[in-house]
């Protein structure tokens, strides 16, 4: 009685359709991320100086602010 196994992927089918998923996902991540950095800058520059006084920031800190990672 022969048998085969029929369990297994093509090979470098599963490798490629990771690596493309990994891809768009990350672009989608970076994406997000300048959205969320660019209203983060907008709010902030939104503000006047005595506001921006009040939360312990200049004017000159607002790109800093935005393009850094802490939790907002």
């Amino acid at each position: 009685m022969a048998a085969f196994d029929t369990t297994r992927t093509t090979y470098g089918v599963a490798s490629f359709a990771s690596r493309f998923v990994a891809f768009v996902a990350d672009k989608a991540a970076a994406l997000i991320a300048w959205n969320e950095a660019r209203i983060t800058r907008d709010v902030l520059a939104s503000l006047t100086d005595r506001e921006l006084s009040d939360i312990g920031l200049e004017r000159g800190d607002i790109d800093a602010i935005a393009r850094s990672t802490f939790i907002r």
